[in-house]
């Protein structure tokens, strides 16, 4: 069996996963819990088995490199160390629901590798100067920064959602909720699907008012199942410490590839930093999280807005991750 089809196997796994974990958190049904802990476990562990595959037959066929060399195989790696971190996270804090805005994200980043046309799953050469054995420090770091700062993201979201049930609503908060949704939606319109902005804008007007749209049908729902569903959310303070600390995390990891990626570019092109786009995006997304970083530790920021932060932080990942492919540079791969 290749390496693809196993992989493709775990996006159908993580799938599964994914919807018993969002069943468990519904109808609080301990059993569909530990039924999605165990399957995304199998999924982990086939997705491992599908980049060791295709590590293996890298060598079989000549080629002979890590597989984290174009996008198809990077999201793999991705979406494993989403699905690593995260299993690690439950067994820490002893919560499952979690798992229900983690791992369908997963899933999605394994069902964009291997059913987007134009992203090639087959096992290709390096070019000369990326055979090094900083490939696999520089794309490993960066690539747990991401997934840290991906887990980030979803746990501020399901504490934004917590909270917004017990603060008031003030204007400008929904104003900034409709801006930072409507960024994401044109957002990953143009690097996913459409290949103009001014379409990507036009795209994101209908993805806004679909999601406005389940918004509302949430809030007709009567307020004693509201409020039952994200009772069972953790309280406040374990989401904003958990995201507070997969940020550090993530910010440690990313930072490690920005400098290993120096040293890798001095040696292969004899200047350390030559303002790549990718590059430059990367000390963007670096700058974004040192920021909030520096809010929490110095002036006390908590809660709401240092979750805002974080989206902003994961927008920036985003557009370091597949919108760089949309200019030219030494790390642009793959076609959108």
């Amino acid at each position: 069996m290749s390496g693809s089809l196993i992989l493709s196997v775990v996006t159908f796994i993580y799938g599964l996963a994914g919807f018993l974990y969002i069943c468990a958190w519904i109808f609080r049904k301990p059993i569909l819990g530990q039924a999605a802990t165990w399957i995304a476990l199998i999924g982990l562990l086939g997705n491992t088995t599908g980049i060791l595959v295709r590590w293996i037959g890298s060598y079989q066929l000549g080629i002979g490199h890590a597989p984290f060399s174009n996008l198809y195989e990077s999201l793999v790696f991705f979406a494993w160390v989403i699905v690593l971190i995260y299993l690690i996270i439950e067994r820490r804090i002893g919560s499952r629901i979690i798992g229900t805005f983690i791992i369908p994200f997963a899933c999605l980043v394994m069902a964009y590798a291997s059913l987007k046309p134009g992203i090639p799953s087959a096992i290709q050469p390096l070019i000369p100067a990326l055979k090094s054995n900083w490939l696999i420090a520089h794309v490993v770091t960066c690539f747990i920064g991401y997934a840290a700062f991906a887990l980030a993201f979803g746990i501020n979201a399901m504490y934004l959602m917590k909270k917004g049930r017990d603060d008031e609503q003030i204007l400008w908060v929904k104003i900034v909720q409709i801006v930072i949704l409507f960024v994401f939606a044109a957002l990953f319109s143009r690097v996913l699907f459409v290949d103009r902005w001014s379409l990507a804008l036009l795209v994101a007007v209908p993805i806004c008012f679909g999601f406005f749209g389940i918004v509302f049908l949430v809030h007709q729902m009567q307020d004693e199942t509201k409020t039952r569903l994200l009772d069972r959310f953790p309280e406040h303070r374990v989401l904003d410490e958990l995201g507070y600390q997969l940020i550090l995390l993530g910010f440690l990891f990313l930072s490690i590839g920005i400098i290993s990626g120096a040293v890798w570019a001095n040696s292969a092109w004899g200047r350390y930093w030559g303002w790549d786009p990718k590059e430059t995006w990367s000390l963007i997304t670096w700058f974004v999280y040192a920021t909030l970083l520096h809010a929490r530790m110095t002036r006390g920021w908590h809660g709401k807005r240092i979750a805002y932060l974080s989206m902003v932080g994961f927008a920036a990942v985003i557009f370091t991750y597949f919108g760089v492919n949309l200019l030219p540079g030494l790390h642009s791969y793959g076609s959108f």
